[in-house]
């Protein structure tokens, strides 16, 4: 729709129901087949505050100028600190060094003080006002602008040594420094303390930076003529290569400026591989760090391009060079020419731990299977089978086999979970959300579980479940096995009766729409894009419009659209339109709500008669390749919370639902 921890923690964080206790033992090999107990519903800290109407209201004519104080009945409220906020906020410049000393006072620690505390810091450095400034300060800020305003606060009372050594950490970034870093920076000029060495470290960074403007703000204070004017010379050249570097010295910096600006050349013209880089790589002795530093752009760029020497690009990248995103680059190139053994080579040249994702474990076994390897072939299907992702079910449809998922289930600690339920800054973080005070409940919540244990940590997202916020276990779940496995959380499931008459009505899988929603809002009814996409399935005001009088669904506007009930009928009219578009293939439609309809039909056209897995791969948004890899991953968990088996993965891509459907088996080593 646009473009857009251990094992400790199994023991004490994750408990099993007794219905899948058995996926912790894998002598047991339980099978979740059409009976499957349902999942249990998030039910910790539901926030019934009938006074969040009254806040909700208060903050908006704060913002408005209607109201300038909190009201009396308020004043106590767990919120209050928030609506102090607002009218502190509301105009900065006026006010005093004693009403935000009183404040950071009252809020210390807490999140509302802290947010203030780097906007009143703001302030009284904008004002000048050093010794408000210093009061407020804390060493735990990092924001530059702030500081570089803790510079000018204490330049007249810091050892000057000391001072000094911070203002050079500043300077020495390499980066273009904040509006606020300009006064110290000057004085620190001014001292003679910066040496020409200095000024070349300086300068060697921003040039790995691709920053001209700061080697050219560094050359003004070389002594010599002659180091002004090579300092010059590196700035132009990163913004346009010229033979000038050819009488460069023929040292580390010369080098590293030449690699960069025809690295940033590469981009738009690779090849500047061929014509330029020779003759620069010979006359400065270029290693092979700063020569694998343009061939690798000038290869990802052919490759991005499909131009028709890119195979060649990719061979002459130095192995050192290689990262994760060129290996793939390769690998994508020789796909979308068919050669099945260079993309072989490709997968076995990554290293162990990218190629041993189920992504590419399973392309090395299809590889192996378009090259006549079928025993080659089934041992990398069946390392990708153990994984509960998208290329892991294909991989286990490869193998005719069940698909692997080993469900858990937070465990019930009253203690625990009362002292969750209870904490103060948690129940301001639920009360911020529901009054959509998304960024300030968001500060709520980082400081509320910042001091959790795992097993706190995990109660606190059941909760903020329980109050409609489903993000946060996308956010604040870790990458462990063990925590990977809370399926239940990490996909979420609400309006579900909406989902499934909308889905009968529109004769398309229920399960389609819940990954659309997973993956486009999170359950968020109230999500917007900054393409201008709202609600659930993110949809766009004219395509909306459109469908909702084709459907009869009454439209007044936007707010049509962040009513979930409406958002989830038009969504899904809109996916069974796209459907009917493209024909039997539902990935072609996953792929168009994604990236519209026109890069859809270039791949189409590029591609025609692919195979469904190889067409995904090649797609050249690498958003969208992800997106539609996410959405048939999705839809099979979701399957598997409706029914408790699922429709083959491979069978979805066809758009056939009706045909023998996959259960789930546990463990992950089948």
């Amino acid at each position: 729709m646009k473009i857009r921890q251990n094992t400790l923690l199994l023991a004490i964080v994750i408990g099993l129901s007794a219905a899948t206790a058995a996926c912790a033992q894998p002598a047991q090999n339980t099978v979740y087949g059409p009976n499957a107990p349902k999942l249990p519903q998030p039910n910790l800290g539901k926030i019934n505050d009938p006074a969040l109407s009254q806040v909700k209201s208060t903050l908006n004519a704060i913002e408005m100028g209607t109201v300038t104080s909190v009201p009396g009945n308020l004043s106590n409220h767990a919120l209050a600190g928030w609506m102090e906020y607002a009218l502190l906020t509301k105009s900065m410049a006026t006010v005093t060094p004693q009403q935000a000393a009183g404040f950071l006072g009252k809020h210390a620690g807490d999140a509302v003080g802290e947010l203030f505390r780097d906007q009143w810091l703001s302030e009284a450095g904008k004002r000048a006002d050093w010794t408000a400034f210093n009061a407020a300060w804390r060493d735990s800020i990092s924001a530059a602008a702030l500081k570089c305003y803790r510079l000018q606060a204490t330049q007249a009372s810091a050892d000057p040594a000391a001072w000094n050594n911070d203002a050079m950490g500043v300077w020495l970034s390499g980066d273009t420094p904040v509006a606020t870093c300009t006064t110290p920076l000057q004085r620190l000029n001014t001292a003679n303390v910066i040496t020409d060495a200095q000024r070349w470290d300086r300068i060697r960074l921003a040039a790995l930076n691709n920053n001209a403007t700061v080697i050219r703000d560094t050359a003004k204070g070389f002594a010599s003529a002659s180091d002004t004017a090579l300092a010059n010379e590196y700035a132009g050249f990163l913004e346009r290569p010229s033979d000038v570097a050819l009488n460069w010295p023929k040292n580390y910096l010369s080098g590293t400026v030449v690699s960069m600006g025809l690295a940033k050349a590469a981009r738009n013209n690779p090849g500047v591989s061929d014509t330029m880089l020779p003759k620069y790589a010979a006359a400065l002795n270029m290693d092979e760090q700063m020569r694998g530093r343009v061939l690798y752009q000038s290869a990802l760029w052919a490759g991005a391009e499909n131009h028709a020497n890119a195979a060649q690009r990719f061979a002459a990248v130095p192995l050192s060079a290689y990262d994760e995103r060129l290996h793939e680059a390769r690998q994508r190139e020789a796909m979308q020419r068919k050669d099945w053994r260079g993309v072989l080579n490709a997968i076995q040249n990554m290293g162990s731990e990218q190629r041993s994702s189920s992504r590419w474990t399973y392309f090395e076994g299809r590889m192996k299977e378009l090259l006549g390897d079928q025993v080659g072939a089934r041992e990398a299907y069946q390392r990708a089978s153990t994984k509960a992702e998208f290329h892991g079910y294909l991989a286990s449809d490869k193998l005719n086999q069940p698909y692997t998922l080993c469900p858990v289930f937070p465990v019930q600690n009253a203690s625990v979970r009362s002292k969750v339920a209870a904490d103060p800054a948690l129940k301001r973080a639920m009360m911020l959300y529901q009054i959509q005070r998304t960024s300030w409940a968001q500060r709520e919540w980082s400081r509320a579980i910042k001091d959790f244990s795992d097993e706190e940590r995990i109660d606190a997202i059941e909760m903020a479940q329980t109050n409609g916020w489903y993000d946060r276990a996308i956010f604040d779940i870790k990458q462990t096995p063990q925590e990977l496995a809370l399926y239940s959380m990490r996909f979420p499931l609400n309006h579900e009766a909406t989902i499934i008459s909308a889905s009968r009505a529109a004769n398309v899988d229920p399960e389609w729409v819940a990954a659309e929603i997973r993956a486009e809002s999170v359950f968020n009814p109230l999500a917007k894009s900054p393409a201008n996409a709202y609600g659930l399935m993110q949809v766009i005001e004219p395509t909306g419009r459109t469908v909702a009088a084709r459907i009869g669904e009454p439209w007044n506007g936007i707010s049509t659209l962040y009513d979930p009930d409406a958002n989830i009928r038009i969504g899904t009219a809109y996916l069974r339109e796209l459907k009917d578009k493209y024909g039997d293939r539902p990935y072609y439609a996953i792929a168009g709500y994604n990236a519209g309809p026109a890069p859809l039909n270039r791949w189409k056209a590029a591609r025609p008669g692919w195979d469904a897995d190889l067409w995904i791969e090649t797609i050249s948004y690498k958003e969208t390749r992800e997106y539609v890899a996410r959405i048939l991953s999705f839809a099979t968990i979701y399957d598997w919370r409706f029914n408790g088996d699922a429709i083959p993965v491979t069978d979805r891509m066809m758009g056939r639902l009706d045909g023998k459907r996959k259960s789930f088996v546990c463990p992950a080593a089948k």
